[in-house]
């Protein structure tokens, strides 16, 4: 945090995708190992302490609050729904890190922010105070794997596949260049069966409403 607020400089980056740890109330594997193969201490202690409400979290909610703004009015808001609990500690510590990451990012660049369903309805809000609602662009679903029953409680809810991508623009001078691959030709060949005098191909297809609703009829051709 220290290096991105006091090291980067403003509108200096074109493109950021972070992937933080979750709020999931999970201990997180340790990324390294000491040289003898035992697990690092220091590492252990940062995963496993990071999401409990602090004397760190409660300066880092007062920082924000006092700067102002919409980040501020939010935070508040949400500080007096949620208290001061472990979900709170979480959002206290990405809002500080979303700010810079504003900050950061030029008026063409672009935002991806990937999260789970244990915290991405309130990362969206944030995101929405930060980049502004008008700059949201997707939330991508990514389907991490199969649907299956889950050892921890299978038996109060459906399994969890997916993750979430938030996708913001820093402005609406953000480009979007739309990415094209030709079609399979053994799908045009058996779906594109009619040709028109120029060589193109084209379907025929059922013009009929599915649902038959009244305001969904149109004459067509007459």
């Amino acid at each position: 945090m220290a290096i991105l607020r006091d090291e980067i400089p403003e509108k200096y980056v074109d493109l950021i995708y972070l992937d933080p740890p979750f709020n999931s109330n999970a201990n997180y594997n340790v990324l390294f190992s000491e040289k003898t193969g035992e697990k690092s201490a220091a590492q252990i202690a940062a995963f496993t302490d990071t999401w409990h409400w602090s004397p760190d979290s409660q300066a880092a909610y007062s920082y924000v609050v006092l700067k102002g703004g919409k980040l501020s009015e939010l935070l508040s808001a949400l500080h007096t729904a949620l208290g001061t609990n472990d979900m709170m500690a979480y959002l206290v510590m990405m809002a500080v890190r979303l700010r810079e990451l504003h900050r950061v990012l030029k008026d063409t660049g672009s935002i991806y922010l990937h999260c789970d369903p244990n915290a991405s309805h309130y990362l969206k809000i944030l995101m929405d105070a930060i980049f502004g609602v008008e700059n949201f662009r997707n939330e991508i679903i990514w389907k991490r794997k199969a649907g299956r029953g889950e050892t921890n409680n299978a038996a109060i809810r459906f399994g969890v596949s997916h993750d979430t991508i938030l996708f913001y623009a820093k402005s609406s001078a953000t480009p979007f260049v739309r990415q094209y691959r030709p079609n399979n030709e053994k799908y045009i060949e058996t779906k594109y069966t009619h040709v028109e005098p120029d060589g193109r191909k084209y379907q025929l297809d059922n013009l009929t409403s599915p649902s038959y609703r009244a305001n969904l009829i149109y004459e067509y051709k007459g």
